[in-house]
């Protein structure tokens, strides 16, 4: 598992050091503190993954679902029952609050329980043939070797969601968590070596982007499982693309907006607003844009900012935080870029609580990475980058709007992206003119843009995504459709009323 201290990678039910010598760290966002230290891949380690998921796939394959599904099943179990103590893992490594370190655990579970289940469900469909002595269906098979790249905003739950399901359709897989958040890698490989699944089956390679584009470029992986930033994104969905035979499902970012109609509930479209902030805005669903109507513009705006200016931000394992740090200073840095060319583009700033006041940072953790929440109102019209461009952090615009939910969806729809939106209203025509016609993968009616459930699919359209890679849905990536016709009759009869005669010269 270690050698000197050092994590290393598993590969073939194996923990291998690899051939690079360069090492990297796991911190601690809120106090600096190095939480341990990992090899970094290389393409070697990719290749010698990708060798051995290659091999195993005939075997794994043959299996039955059911049998598949039992390894997972102990990871499910496991999961639940330590679930506060990798809640806490979580927390400390991405610096999402307590709370949230929690939840993404429990999301895991969820996720290995549904795809575990799904193996006693149907596989495929029956068809009525147009002939009556023949039987039509449909079989799935799964693709071979699974490429899977996550992010570390969910460094539990979202792995889960590409391998479970991988898995459990009878692929093999080859795993890059990202360089972030390690550590919760080392503790999902070290489940699946407890759960005693087949060597080759499931590896997982420690790293950065070079392992990652290592995987993406091979040939040997069918199906890449990518989950992270659009500009990542859309370059491994270029390049695999281009290859026949190769499916990518990615979903990645967006600016995603909440509709506050002249109808809605204050008391819902507040509390949904301020769950915009939420792993500090750290997430691909948070709200970043805030579409009110002008009718309960003002008031809206004043126990909005009323909240905001006072959550809590600060050591995420105490239960009283609201919000917890950024991942690295390098998204410090983002974010305040943000900021100020907000502060350029001429908007007129509500919260500004980019640099937090030091007496807010607990003692201890003056070397984390602290942004507050920043609010400002703009033009819902004007053509800002900080209200079009993705910004990944505490980082609001209120845009207000004036006539009816046509508008609000005109505004609404304005942007490179379409990944997750909410409306709040107590209009069913209104919500369901927004359903019918929001540009978005996910949508929500009188709820936060947050809080997906497992089951359902999760991605986005236009710059978000060209896929689910996650749920029912991802299915469709990890398995081929065969359509299967089966003759009970003597006689050949085929369909659209061809002739199964065979005509000679001399006829």
């Amino acid at each position: 598992m270690t050698t000197n201290d050092v994590y290393a990678h598993y590969i073939d039910g194996e923990w291998v050091d690899g051939s690079g010598t360069e090492t990297f760290e796991s911190e601690n966002p809120a106090t600096g503190e190095t939480l341990a230290t990992f090899r970094r891949g290389t393409e070697a380690e990719v290749d010698a993954a990708l060798s051995v998921a290659e091999e195993t796939f005939a075997e794994w394959r043959d299996l039955s679902y059911i049998d598949r599904a039992e390894y997972l099943w102990e990871i499910y179990h496991e999961l639940r029952e330590r679930t506060d103590e990798l809640g806490e893992v979580v927390t400390k490594e991405c610096g999402k609050e307590i709370s949230e370190g929690k939840a993404d655990v429990t999301e895991a579970w969820h996720m290995v329980e549904w795809a575990a289940g799904d193996a006693r469900h149907p596989k495929g469909d029956v068809i009525s043939s147009e002939i009556p002595s023949k039987d039509a269906y449909m079989r799935r098979k799964p693709r071979g070797v699974v490429g899977c790249i996550t992010p570390w905003n969910f460094p539990v739950a979202i792995p889960f969601w590409h391998m479970a399901v991988a898995l459990v359709e009878g692929n093999t897989v080859v795993w890059k968590p990202a360089e972030q958040t390690p550590w919760c890698g080392q503790i999902i490989a070290e489940m699946f070596e407890d759960a005693g699944i087949p060597d080759g089956v499931f590896n997982m390679v420690q790293g950065f982007g070079d392992a990652g584009a290592a995987i993406v470029d091979d040939s040997r992986v069918d199906t890449v499982l990518f989950t992270g930033s659009a500009e990542v994104g859309h370059e491994v969905a270029s390049k695999v693309g281009g290859e026949p035979g190769k499916l990518a499902a990615c979903e990645m970012g967006g600016k995603n907006n909440i509709v506050v109609t002249e109808e809605a509930d204050l008391d819902i479209a507040v509390h949904a607003a301020v769950m915009s902030f939420k792993t500090t805005g750290q997430r691909c669903v948070s709200s970043e844009r805030l579409i009110v109507h002008e009718d309960v513009y003002d008031e809206f705006k004043e126990r909005f900012v009323e909240i905001v200016a006072e959550v809590a931000v600060g050591d995420p394992l105490d239960e009283s935080t609201f919000m917890g740090p950024l991942i690295e200073a390098a998204h410090v840095d983002k974010v305040t870029r943000y900021n100020d060319l907000a502060k350029r583009e001429e908007v007129n700033v509500l919260v500004d609580r980019t640099e937090l006041d030091p007496e807010e940072i607990p003692e201890g953790h003056e070397e984390g990475y602290w942004v507050g929440p920043f609010v400002y109102e703009a033009d819902a019209d004007a053509p800002l980058r900080c209200t079009h461009e993705e910004v990944f952090g505490p980082h609001v615009a209120l845009l207000k709007y004036d006539g009816d939910i046509e508008r609000a969806v005109e505004v609404h729809n304005d942007t490179d992206y379409g990944l997750a939106g909410a409306v709040i209203s107590e209009n069913y025509r209104q919500i369901n003119h927004y359903r019918d016609n929001a540009e978005v993968g996910l949508a929500y009616g009188n709820l936060p843009c947050i809080g997906a459930e497992v089951h359902l699919p999760f991605g986005g359209v236009k710059k978000s995504g060209n896929g689910y890679p996650s749920a029912r849905e991802v299915i469709e990536a990890v398995t081929e459709r065969t359509a299967w016709t089966l003759n009970n009759s003597k006689d050949i009869q085929m369909a659209q009323g061809l002739s199964a005669d065979i005509k000679t010269r001399d006829d």
